[in-house]
């Protein structure tokens, strides 16, 4: 399964994980967070970044940002289309709703391989962001939290917004629909996460391993050098 984490800077989402999966054995989570590309990444196709960190079978992946950055921080500052050296065609006026095609198409591919794709979009109001961001100057065990492009990205509001709602017309999906969490208040937005992940799990209703028949007379054999031990 993998867990797909959206939302603009101070929503909650490292306590959404950090909370969320506390419970869980963490050999079974795969936690990936995604900065600013590197320039290996930069020389590979936009989502291959993403795919390469797809979590094996059997364990629970967690995207921390996504393969919708390239959607949202990359329409917000288009200056990062140059710096991917996209042909001339890859850039026209229907980038984004090219881009929306080529994401929903790798996630039903993800879906048909068997991992289930779950998306969470934290929904952080600009008052909320504000007084997050204010409390991580004024207090001093929430310094190392603030930097100062989280005031850079917050004058983008507005655009923000716009992508946001333009990935969520566009990327929701049958099979990998949009779950858009209300973050103001970070005991609910932990709640609701829970509640969706468990809700994804009980659909997938992961079963321990079946042993074949070799694997069974191993058992046994394994059983009566046991038995006979003095």
């Amino acid at each position: 399964m993998l867990v797909v984490l959206q939302a603009l800077d101070a929503a909650g989402k490292d306590g959404a994980v950090k909370h969320v999966m506390s419970g869980v054995n963490p050999q079974g989570v795969w936690v990936r967070s995604f900065k600013v590309p590197s320039p290996d990444e930069i020389n590979h196709d936009y989502l291959w970044r993403y795919t390469r960190e797809l979590p094996p079978r059997g364990v629970i992946g967690i995207y921390n940002r996504s393969h919708y950055e390239e959607v949202l921080v990359v329409r917000v500052h288009p200056e990062n289309l140059d710096r991917q050296h996209l042909p001339v065609e890859a850039r026209g006026k229907n980038v984004w709703e090219e881009r929306f095609r080529a994401i929903n198409e790798w996630e039903a591919h993800l879906t048909a391989n068997g991992i289930r794709v779950v998306k969470i979009f934290l929904n952080l109001s600009r008052d909320e962001q504000r007084k997050r961001l204010l409390a991580r100057i004024d207090d001093p065990s929430k310094n190392w939290k603030f930097s100062a492009a989280d005031l850079v990205e917050r004058a983008h509001w507005d655009e923000y917004q716009h992508a946001y709602s333009e990935v969520l017309s566009h990327t929701s999906t049958a099979q990998a629909p949009w779950h858009v969490i209300p973050a103001d208040h970070k005991w609910f937005a932990r709640v609701a996460v829970s509640a969706v992940v468990v809700d994804a799990l009980a659909a997938i209703d992961p079963q321990f391993p079946k042993l074949g028949p070799a694997a069974h007379a191993d058992l046994e054999k394994a059983r009566a050098q046991l038995l006979a031990e003095k």
